[in-house]
């Protein structure tokens, strides 16, 4: 997420130069499809109409789509309430994409120029941008391929963004006119199979609508403070939806990779309900009641006690998510949390625990926050309706399509050459 963390979407094609002054983005959750309308005011993303739809149980599972007709009814519900209250109808929509599936990873490539006393050109720049997203590319392809026991064929590139660029050890936001022996290059790579791409692809072609951009929603909760051009910043982002919790590690301003693990609010919800003798949707307004303080003191305590054994589960999750980071030294000793089942009280909880960071290489205890709406600086919210931490991915959506509308940068625009080369 520092100076260089453009956004590099395989699917933008020639998105920049289309981009109308209003869009869509699209959040297609496990438990909610939430749809902004935005316009475009002065650079920032102004939300002129908002929309939700709740998802039935068959639907999603796990951030992935099971059943696309039922999607497709959920998005097109959203869609008419957020256009009916913006008065517009835009045609281009920025879509997310999450799941335990999803994996990215910033990998860092060494380049030994031949004649380091020669200052680098524009046709140097591009060959070294080209080799090393190749070979980023490769290892982080071949690693989720592992992970997943999904062939390399069937793991497909999501987004690409430059987050670091050295010559010789001395940062820089433009190589062009540098002299130097060594540039290291570090670019984040996010991944999906084929086949949950493929059927997020389609929802936007049966909606009549045109897809600009499809980006890993970690990452784009990771860049949506608004702190790209501060190299001193570092947290750990927690996105808590309904079917996974989505995890995003930020190091000295770049992101260093995103993962995700299947336990999210759905897991509760059902564990309530087993407590409860309950059916799933009774369940689901009796933990809400309790989220917003609603509830008697004995049906607080039967709650409490019926999810705090899965907040521990939880928090095995987080720990097991967070030492797979091996490349640092050091964790980020900040959290911050968002998504509907971050206002769990016993997610912070657990969180503010005082043994499970120790089993992690952090420096001190993380301190644990929320990430709320107005925190987001450059989008700003006139329908306010847009009220806590549920409504940060399709806002952290929102602020990524503003790089769609501004002018590219040289190292992004030939970054999205290099990958749209790759994948034709």
């Amino acid at each position: 997420m520092g100076i260089l963390d453009k956004v590099g979407s395989v699917f933008a094609g020639s998105a920049r130069d289309t981009l109308a002054n209003y869009f869509i983005a699209l959040d297609i959750g496990t438990e909610f499809v939430k749809v902004l309308v935005c316009e475009i005011v002065e650079g920032r993303a102004v939300v002129i109409g908002s929309g939700r739809q709740r998802q039935r149980l068959g639907d999603m599972q796990g951030g992935a789509v099971t059943d696309i007709g039922g999607v497709i009814e959920n998005c097109e519900k959203a869609l008419d309430r957020a256009q009916r209250m913006a008065g517009v109808m835009p045609e281009q929509v920025v879509m997310g994409i999450a799941g335990e599936l999803v994996k990215g990873a910033t990998t860092t490539v060494h380049y030994e120029r031949a004649k380091p006393d020669t200052k680098i050109d524009l046709t140097e720049l591009k060959n070294i941008v080209h080799k090393v997203q190749w070979k980023a590319f490769d290892q982080v392809r071949q690693q989720l391929a592992w992970e997943t026991g999904h062939s390399e064929i069937d793991v497909k590139l999501v987004n690409a963004a430059i987050v670091d660029v050295r010559i010789d050890g001395y940062r820089v936001t433009n190589p062009v006119g540098f002299q130097g022996k060594d540039v290291t290059i570090g670019i984040f790579n996010a991944f999906a199979p084929l086949v949950h791409l493929t059927a997020l692809q389609a929802i936007p072609e049966e909606l009549g609508l045109d897809l600009l951009s499809i980006a890993a929603e970690p990452y784009a909760v990771a860049r949506c403070l608004g702190i790209e051009d501060s190299s001193e910043f570092s947290a750990i982002f927690v996105d808590i939806g309904g079917g996974t919790t989505d995890v995003a590690v930020v190091n000295n301003g770049g992101v260093v990779g995103t993962k995700m693990f299947a336990l999210g609010g759905r897991t509760f919800t059902r564990r309530l309900a087993q407590s409860l003798h309950a059916p799933f949707d009774k369940a689901e307004e009796t933990k809400l009641a309790y989220t917003s303080k609603l509830l008697d003191q004995p049906s607080t305590k039967i709650v409490k006690d019926a999810v705090a054994a899965d907040a521990e589960v939880w928090l095995s999750g987080v720990q097991l998510t967070l030492s797979e980071f091996g490349n640092l030294d050091l964790l980020p000793a900040r959290i911050l949390l968002c998504g509907g089942g971050s206002e769990l009280p016993e997610i912070s909880k657990v969180l503010g625990g005082a043994k499970w960071y120790k089993q992690l290489p952090f420096a001190k205890k993380p301190s644990v926050s929320f990430i709320r709406p107005e925190d987001i600086p450059n989008v700003k919210d006139q329908t306010r309706s847009l009220t806590g931490p549920q409504d940060v991915t399709p806002m952290a959506l929102a602020n990524l399509a503003l790089d769609l509308a501004g002018p590219e940068e040289l190292l992004p625009s030939i970054l999205r050459r290099a990958v749209k080369a790759m994948t034709t």
